[in-house]
């Protein structure tokens, strides 16, 4: 399995995780990052809908995930990020770093999760339950 992926199928985080198995490990930090019903202006999200430029995001998640092995001692770690729309409760992003100390392990998850939201080209539009949509300013 990739460990950098872009997907518009369900992330299944639990079989991420199982494949990063590493006997050397004494840590596996997750994240999933999962749609909000988040309110603003008397309105609620019904759905996110993601986009990218897939070839570019990809490189740039490849890019970090190394980057991440060459600042924190980790021993493995897997990026994947769902495109398309997703309901409220589906997950956006898996992130999974398997280290000898927790540490280590949570620090990645987190520069990692940081790293794609700041330098990965995918962009966010909201959908309202009211049935407008707007995009999500990345800063």
């Amino acid at each position: 399995m990739s460990r950098v992926r872009l997907t518009h199928d369900p992330i299944d985080a639990q079989a991420l995780a199982a494949d990063m198995h590493n006997q050397d490990a004494g840590a596996v930090s997750t994240f999933i990052g999962t749609v909000r019903a988040d309110e603003s202006d008397g309105r609620t999200i019904s759905a996110l809908d993601y986009e990218a430029y897939e070839e570019m995001a990809q490189e740039q998640m490849e890019v970090i995930r190394k980057r991440a092995g060459e600042q924190f001692e980790i021993l493995d770690a897997a990026i994947v990020h769902r495109l398309g729309k997703l309901n409220v409760g589906e997950a956006s992003i898996a992130v999974v770093v398997v280290s000898a100390h927790r540490v280590a392990a949570f620090d990645a998850c987190r520069w990692i999760v940081d790293a794609v939201k700041t330098d990965v080209p995918i962009w966010k539009k909201d959908i309202w339950a009211d049935g407008t949509s707007s995009w999500v300013n990345p800063t």
